[in-house]
């Protein structure tokens, strides 16, 4: 169907009949399908991003088991009911920061920006799929975690409503923070090839400091401080105030689960890494202009 216009004067109308162009958010969603069928084909990333937090799961609560019991102010969980929020946490970061950052990376490294930028999509459109991308695998990946948890390794999941409302918050903002961070970032890889050391090298050492691997009261109290500039620890920290009796609080660095604080912090880092990604990110290669 051919198209044609009107012009007069400034305004040009779209004669009856034409095909209007697709909304922003639809080709948004196109594109989030597009790159979700290009992850699942990535079968490697799957295996080391997607199933990592369950596996590390299941390899700490096998070794350690019941053997290793937490006790906080007499209350005692096992050591799988303790390490089940870093996960969460890990795996947020994961799907969102870490994905992000390394498959932005790689298509500016090969061209592909360059090329989508050419297109008639619109810019917000391709970061809507990668929204969309990191928002279904993480929310297919917590899911899974959850499930093992609960089924397999016995760890008993919420049952007060808050707590859920305390997770859906906590999930929602670490998911935001996480994916605007991974576009942010995603600028400073200098090549496709060095993008998985220099993003994922970050993330791990924050694992290691942000209470996700130990109990954060065997963590030095610099490193605590260090660790609370960034989002890693205040998401881990949110959900353990879901999955862990409220006794444990008292094991926390301010002995509180300090909610406002976490949503403070997550907001912020979610205006900064918008902020920085808006005026740093590039289409282009560092070499090519």
């Amino acid at each position: 169907m051919s198209t044609t216009t009107e012009t007069t004067g400034t305004t040009t109308r779209t004669a009856p009949g034409a095909r209007r162009l697709p909304g922003t958010l639809w080709l948004g969603l196109v594109r989030g399908g597009v790159e979700l069928r290009e992850y699942v084909r990535e079968r490697d990333s799957i295996i080391f991003g997607f199933a990592y937090p369950i596996v590390m799961l299941a390899i700490f609560a096998t070794v350690f088991g019941d053997d290793e019991p937490i006790t906080v102010d007499g209350t005692t969980v096992s050591f799988a009911q303790y390490f089940l929020p870093g996960m969460v946490a890990t795996g947020i970061m994961l799907s969102t920061y870490q994905t992000l950052a390394i498959s932005i990376a790689v298509e500016r490294d090969d061209g592909s920006l360059k090329r989508l930028r050419a297109t008639p999509l619109p810019p917000t459109s391709y970061f809507l799929g990668k929204v969309f991308l990191s928002l279904t695998t993480v929310l297919v990946q917590t899911a899974l975690l959850l499930a093992v948890a609960a089924l397999v390794f016995d760890v008993p999941l919420p049952d007060e409503p808050d707590r859920w409302v305390t997770f859906a918050w906590v999930f929602v903002l670490g998911t935001a923070a996480g994916a605007l961070c991974g576009v942010a970032y995603s600028s400073v890889p200098r090549s496709g090839r060095s993008a998985s050391a220099v993003v994922v090298t970050p993330l791990l050492v924050l694992q290691f400091t942000s209470g996700v691997f130990f109990s954060v009261s065997q963590l030095p109290e610099w490193m605590i401080n260090l660790s609370s500039l960034f989002p890693l620890k205040w998401v881990a920290q949110g959900m353990r105030s879901v999955f862990l009796p409220d006794e444990f609080a008292l094991a926390e660095p301010a002995e509180a689960w300090q909610h406002g604080a976490t949503a403070a912090v997550l907001a912020a880092w979610l205006v900064v890494a918008l902020v920085v990604g808006t005026r740093t990110f590039r289409w282009r290669r560092h070499d090519d202009g």
